[in-house]
């Protein structure tokens, strides 16, 4: 929603109220009458019962928050991963600015950016929260507090979403890299305690040899995968050369394919629902 429209919304729903006989509040009251879009009908009712649209504006400044948390969280991710420690992206040079003093730095601004508005559009939350929780019931003139809040937040998200959507849209990504730092850490360790139980050995036991294996690579300074057969074997005699499928990435992630899980056909699933929602509710013109 932008400025305008919830200036629109708020500005129908007090000219309609003053419009509306008794039978029309009633039926509004219940729920039976609609009037215009969804915000024009909540402004009226929310006019109707003498607190203007307070409670419109609380649940869309909350969801805003919430919407920028993530957008926030998703920001730190990027930064870490733009970071030479991980480096498993790139940003675009359009989303992207040079350090003044050291030239092979790359800052990732937009991402920064983003997780600093954050702040800003929690603190109108805040703001409105604040300005209520003293109030008794009617309306009351602190309520006029709540639109530079609120048309703040308003323009914060709507100048956060179209360039953060820009910057993960161009920028790349460093697949090797992302397969090697996925190949530590011995996240395949219950693949290969699976693979244990699925030849019939009872996963607390499977769980006690694979924590062996570990202790091997730590010890050796190698991974799972690259321990040779024999090294397995020497442990359980239950292994043989299907263990490297079983802790093969692609086999492991493509594995899960519970709803929600990260197979690439329920990320696709999970895709494809989101559009048919968003798609759903788009807004009528």
């Amino acid at each position: 929603m932008s400025r305008e429209e919830a200036q629109q919304a708020l500005m129908a729903g007090a000219q309609i109220a003053m419009e509306l006989d008794d039978q029309d509040i009633a039926l509004l009251a219940a729920g039976e009458m609609g009037i215009g879009n969804t915000t024009t009908s909540s402004a009226v009712a929310s006019v109707l019962l003498g607190v203007e649209p307070e409670r419109v504006v609380e649940e869309l400044l909350s969801a805003l928050s919430i919407l920028m948390m993530h957008l926030s969280r998703f920001s730190e991710e990027i930064i870490l991963w733009c970071s030479w420690e991980f480096k498993f992206v790139d940003l675009d040079d359009a989303y992207s600015t040079g350090s003044s003093i050291m030239p092979q730095k790359k800052n990732p601004d937009v991402a920064e950016l983003v997780r600093g508005k954050t702040g800003r559009v929690y603190g109108s939350l805040i703001t409105l929260l604040t300005m209520m929780k003293g109030l008794p019931l009617a309306y009351n003139k602190d309520m006029q507090e709540d639109k530079e809040a609120l048309f703040d937040a308003i323009d914060t998200v709507e100048i956060c979403l179209p360039v953060f959507a820009a910057m993960v849209n161009t920028l790349s990504v460093r697949r090797h890299n992302m397969e090697r730092a996925a190949a530590g850490g011995f996240i395949t360790a219950t693949d290969c305690a699976d693979y244990l139980v699925k030849k019939g050995l009872p996963f607390r036991e499977a769980y006690m040899i694979v924590g062996r294996l570990v202790n091997l690579c730590i010890k050796n300074h190698e991974t799972l995968d690259t321990l040779t057969l024999r090294d397995f074997r020497a442990i359980c005699d239950l292994f043989d050369e299907g263990v490297y499928e079983a802790m093969a990435l692609k086999h492991c992630v493509n594995g899960r394919t519970v709803y929600g899980g990260p197979a690439k056909e329920s990320v696709l699933k999970q895709i494809s629902l989101i559009e048919e929602f968003i798609q759903e509710h788009q807004p009528q013109k």
